[in-house]
């Protein structure tokens, strides 16, 4: 294992079907980290618990929603969780409750990755779920992407942080 490979840190977003707050978050959270210039040593991606959208790009809501904040998503297509993301990833982090309990019943008990809310790494949020706004309008999706945007911007303060420390 080179160097690189040791000191990459890679971060899987997960939501229900990973066709609106995931690849919103991978997409907001991907644009953050090339603007820090740590591009090179995070990456990113995102998937669903549910096999419900796979291969489908993301809902044109959460691309609207994206494309205002000035991040294209409309490359990414959906995908379902794997066993290897648990060893792959550092971080799995998703959305709700729900995601978190799916995602906990399915980890392997010698899996590396940390998994939890994206939330919980937003100032004052610990706990706090980004609901979905699959069956809500459209101003759904710009409240989800503000709240992703501060668990997005927290977590890649913790990163700097674990960084420093490396």
């Amino acid at each position: 294992m080179d160097d690189k490979e040791f000191r990459l840190i890679r971060v899987l977003f997960v939501c229900l079907g990973n066709i609106c707050r995931s690849p919103m978050a991978e997409g907001l959270f991907r644009q953050m980290v090339q603007q820090s210039g740590h591009d090179a040593r995070i990456e990113a991606d995102s998937c669903g618990v549910g096999d419900y959208h796979v291969g489908e790009p993301p809902d044109p809501r959460a691309i609207r929603e994206a494309r205002q904040r000035e991040v294209d998503i409309t490359d990414l297509r959906g995908r379902v969780i794997r066993q290897e993301d648990f060893n792959h990833f550092n971080y799995i982090l998703c959305m709700d409750a729900d995601n978190l309990s799916a995602l906990q019943e399915m980890a392997p008990d010698n899996g590396r990755a940390q998994v939890g809310l994206l939330m919980d790494f937003a100032d004052d949020s610990t706990g706090v779920e980004i609901g979905d706004p699959y069956f809500g309008n459209t101003d759904n999706f710009g409240n989800v992407a503000d709240q992703i945007t501060a668990g997005c911007r927290g977590l890649l303060r913790h990163l700097r942080l674990e960084e420093a420390s490396d």
